[in-house]
Order: C-alpha cells, then structure tokens, then sequence
C-alpha cells in the first residue's frame, strides 16, 4: 500500500487553472505568516541577548574557578614542599632512633649482666660512707639517664606517628581541593561552550527566520503587484516551509493515531506515515496550504483521497473523504474545502492526513499550528 500511494504521488499531472484564489486572501495570509516570523525573530533575539548575558556570567565563573583550580596548584605545591620537609623531618628522627639504638642497647646488656641484684651489690661493695654516697649517685645517675633515654625514645616513637597522620592528613585535603578546583572548571568550561551551542542554534534558526520572511515578501510583492494592475489573474506560488508550525488544521477533531505509531487498519504501514484525526462524519476538511489537485479519486485503504501539490516535491495527502470537493487539476487556495469526511476502515468517521516535505513523509503535528 505504501508503494502504491509513492507512486500515486509521484505520477500525478495537472491540468489548467480552474479556480484561482483570491488575491487579497492570500495576501493576507502571508502578511500575517510574516508577521508571525517576525515576532518569533525578535523573540530569538531576546534569547540570545539574555543567552550573551548567561555566557559572560558563566566565562567570568569559569575565570574564577581557574583562579581557584590555580590557586589549589600552588597550594598542592606548596603542601608539597612541606611534605617534603616533613620526610627529611621524618628521616631524621629514623636516623636519630636508629642512633640511639647502640647506647640502648649496652644499656641493657650491662643491666642484664649485673642481673637484679647488680646495683645492689655495687652499693654494698662501697668501704666507707663516702664511696657508698658516691655509688648511690652513680646508680642514681644511670638509672635517670636510662629513664629519660627510654622517654626519649618514646617521644620519638609518638613524633613519627603523629608526624605520618599529619601527612596523610594534610596530602589527603590538598587532593581534595585540588580535585574539587578541576571539577569545577570542567562544569564551567562545559557550561560555556553548552550555552555557545545554543546560541549558534538560534542564530541558525534566526538566519532560517529570516529566508522565509525574504521568500514570503517576494510572494507578497507579486501578489501586491498583481492587484494594483488589475490584470489577469495569475496563481503566485506560495512557499510552503516557511509555515512550518503555522498551518491551519485540516478538520476539527482530535488525533486518534499519531505519526510513526503502529497500526493493524487496512492500509498497513502506510498509515504510520501520516495521522488520523477522529471528526464528524461529513465534516468539511480544508487545504492546509495552496496548490494544485494531483490526485482527487478513490485508493484502496484510504476511501477517497485527494493529494495536493504545493510545488518542490511537498504534498498534502487527505484520506477517508466520503467525496472530493475538487478534481485533478484545480488550484486551491489555503483553507478552500477540498472534500468531506467520511469511515475509517476500521469504522469511526476520520481523516487520515499526511505531509511530504521533499518527497519524504513528515510528522504533520509539527507542521501544524499547536493547540
């Protein structure tokens, strides 16, 4: 069904104007259309002054978050260097333990060998009081000496300890805010170059705005020229993507199968092609845009159809018609009725509608205007 239907739309011919449209109305509809698009232009420009606005913000917070991921560099450098001190500081104490090593040691092998009686002995061994003061000093003196050796050695113990926290401590923080510093630069840099994409986007959007005003002026001038002549009417060909979003709607309803959406109705995949809208039976469907009547018969699957031509390889398909209210050839005007509706072959009363843009099939709710 698909195939036949791309056939249908690509063989049709047309025939003599029968039924030119009104000057004025067209007019009109384009002067309204360009007005539309202006409105829109200076909307886009809005954004992008408000987006120029966001992007110096933004770069003047990316500036300050490289000053700070800086700042962090040379503090990491810093707390480097410092750490750095602080292992010489940590080899010196191993150093000086080591050191003290050998005198601990003697100590202790002098104590072991004089065994727990040895100072003892050294105190009786004395001959007179004199020599016992004397020896009671000395043992007093070496049992001191061995205190404040073993304190010392303590002490060095719990220096390194403490030393080791606090550099584990201090590399720990400074990874962390130096981590911190770059992570934030990048959201920055990211934020920065998202809002310059979006502003490319509306400037691209903006310079498209802009060729369809300069298209729809070229069909107006024309028009307008035709009327202030007075000579004989000529149908002016209407650009068709400058209204993209601002078509009228073909029949009133509301959408019962959406573009790509999967259906088991007669007409198989070609349906997912185009939309169907639920009316009421014999409503009167109109011409989205002006063009010319390619098609206007019966097609299996579709009940009767109409196809128009709207020039450069775009159509608008109508399907489900219980009739056509034009025949192949005729010139139609937007919003000129171009048949009725009638039962979709799964029964309810509807329309299948349908866009080709370049010869290719596109949603048509985006060429519509929202409701």
């Amino acid at each position: 069904m698909l195939c036949a239907l791309c056939i249908c739309v690509s063989v049709v011919s047309f025939a003599q104007d029968t039924s030119a449209p009104a000057p004025d109305a067209q007019s009109r509809r384009i002067a309204d259309r360009i007005r539309s698009l202006q409105r829109e232009a200076d909307r886009l420009a809005g954004e992008t002054r408000t987006l120029l606005g966001d992007v110096r913000k933004l770069e003047i917070e990316r500036d300050l978050k490289a000053a700070a991921a800086q700042q962090a560099a040379t503090e990491t450098g810093q707390a480097e260097s410092e750490l750095q001190q602080t292992t010489d500081r940590l080899t010196r104490l191993e150093l000086q333990k080591m050191a003290e090593l050998p005198d601990m040691k003697a100590q202790l092998v002098d104590m072991y060998k004089r065994g727990p009686s040895g100072y003892a002995r050294l105190l009786l061994s004395a001959r007179d009081l004199r020599e016992f003061a004397r020896a009671a000093r000395a043992v007093g003196s070496l049992t001191t000496l061995n205190e404040q050796r073993l304190a010392t050695h303590r002490r060095t113990l719990d220096a390194l300890r403490t030393e080791r926290e606090a550099f584990a401590q201090k590399a720990k923080e400074f990874q962390k805010k130096e981590n911190d510093a770059r992570l934030a630069k990048a959201a920055a840099d990211r934020a920065v170059a998202a809002r310059g994409d979006l502003i490319s986007q509306i400037d691209a959007r903006r310079d498209l705005t802009a060729q369809y005003v300069g298209e729809l002026q070229v069909a107006y001038e024309k028009i307008q020229q035709q009327m202030k002549t007075k000579g004989e009417a000529e149908t002016v060909a209407v650009p068709l993507l400058p209204f993209r979003g601002g078509l009228e709607w073909p029949v009133t309803g509301r959408i019962a199968t959406r573009y790509g959406q999967s259906s088991s109705r007669l007409g198989g995949s070609a349906m997912r092609n185009g939309i169907e809208i639920a009316a009421a039976e014999d409503a009167p469907v109109r011409a989205v845009h002006g063009g010319t009547v390619g098609f206007a018969d019966s097609f299996t699957g579709f009940g009767t159809l109409v196809i128009l031509d709207h020039g450069g390889s775009d159509y608008s398909l109508y399907g489900y018609l219980s009739s056509a209210s034009v025949k192949q050839g005729d010139k139609v005007e937007s919003g000129a009725e171009v048949g009725r509706v009638g039962q979709a072959p799964a029964g309810p009363s509807a329309l299948y509608f349908e866009m080709r843009i370049d010869g290719k099939s596109v949603d048509p709710v985006q060429w519509l205007k929202p409701r």
